[in-house]
């Protein structure tokens, strides 16, 4: 299941999301929203979820989160964008990075 996560994500909602993949969850991040999508198998469908939602493709990154360690991942296919210089799934603008880490841990992370 894949869910569009405006506000803290509830308990319920973070299960959901780990049910495809077990220990982790694929997101994909609108820094400039600071919104995120989160679950299913691939980064690719939680973007097209920010896309149906108004979010540009500009401001969307590919992100993995593990909740039992709160730790991020910033890996993955649909930020390799040569136009953005970023020639490689990982994220390495460190700004960018940190813009995406930021919100993962406010929407996701323990309080």
């Amino acid at each position: 299941m894949i869910y569009l996560i405006q506000d803290r994500a509830t308990k319920e909602q973070i299960e959901e999301m780990l049910e495809t993949l077990g220990s982790y969850i694929k997101l994909a991040v609108d820094i400039k929203k600071e919104v995120l999508a989160g679950g299913g198998e691939y980064h690719a469908d939680c973007e097209a979820v920010l896309l149906e939602n108004t979010s540009k493709q500009v401001d969307i990154w590919g992100a993995d989160w593990y909740p039992l360690t709160q730790e991020i991942g910033y890996e993955s296919l649909i930020n390799i964008r040569p136009r953005q210089n970023n020639r490689s799934m990982e994220i390495q603008d460190p700004v960018i990075r940190g813009k995406v880490g930021q919100i993962i841990k406010k929407l996701l992370g323990e309080s």
